[in-house]
């Protein structure tokens, strides 16, 4: 993956045009799809949209943009077909020994959002490895979501923040919706500006439920290996477009 492309140029920010978004989570989605239309196999769809991933963190990189979220591989994905299930973590792991160096060269940090101990040992620990050896990276952050759920998320902060209180160290009086945030895995991180949906699917489907309460939803048609600059830079321009007031009432 070369990254880092000298004809991108990044968003410009102030005056001269619009501040990207600071955080940026994408539903890959339609991949399935994309290889059905031609008469593949649905492992080729996989991996043509691991191709896409390599475009996205270019073209986020070269943005600007400091923090992406990828929704890799859902909680739901596991009721799959176990074939299908075997390739996705085959092509994770391919990934991650094929990319890591790259990505850690050009300073990106990556973390793992998710339920890991599902997988097996084998991925597990390449993602840890992956989170190790990027710890120090500040450039991006690289957030995979691998046996994700939000739901679960939610419910797993929810019970963090019960034995916190059956503990002694929570007053239950006293939780609001910053501390709460501290039991989230997404905590420490701003949440997403802009969500990206591809496939033409307009839902979250249970995709960061509870960091999306104000971020920009764009949904877009097309299928996520066919993702590229093109659709990118639209999205930026839209969410350029969009007036963000957080609840309030406009001036």
């Amino acid at each position: 993956m070369a990254l880092g492309n000298p004809d991108l140029k990044p968003l410009a920010s102030g005056p001269a045009g619009p501040a990207p978004p600071q955080h940026i989570a994408v539903i890959m989605d339609g991949n399935g799809r994309w290889a059905a239309a031609r008469g593949l196999p649905r492992a080729a769809g996989h991996r043509a949209g691991a191709q896409a991933v390599r475009r996205t963190i270019e073209a986020v990189m070269e943005a600007g943009v400091t923090w992406l979220t990828l929704y890799a591989f859902s909680s739901e994905n596991w009721r799959r077909p176990a074939d299908e299930v075997l390739e996705l973590t085959g092509l994770l792991r391919h990934y991650i020994r094929q990319e890591l160096a790259e990505l850690s060269r050009q300073g990106v940090r990556v973390r793992v959002l998710g339920d890991r101990t599902r997988f097996e040992p084998e991925t597990r620990a390449e993602l840890d490895r992956a989170e190790r050896a990027t710890l120090g990276n500040t450039r991006m952050n690289l957030n995979m979501a691998l046996s994700y759920g939000a739901r679960d998320e939610i419910a797993a902060a929810a019970r963090a923040a019960a034995q916190a209180a059956a503990d002694g160290t929570l007053d239950p009086a006293a939780l609001t919706v910053e501390k709460f945030e501290r039991f989230l895995s997404t905590a420490g991180m701003p949440d997403p500006d802009l969500v990206i949906r591809t496939s033409g699917e307009r839902r979250l489907s249970n995709f960061l439920l509870w960091q999306s309460a104000y971020a920009e939803l764009i949904f877009l048609d097309v299928l996520w290996p066919d993702f590229g600059q093109a659709e990118f830079n639209g999205a930026l321009a839209e969410f350029a477009r969009r007036e963000r007031r957080f609840g309030a009432r406009p001036a």
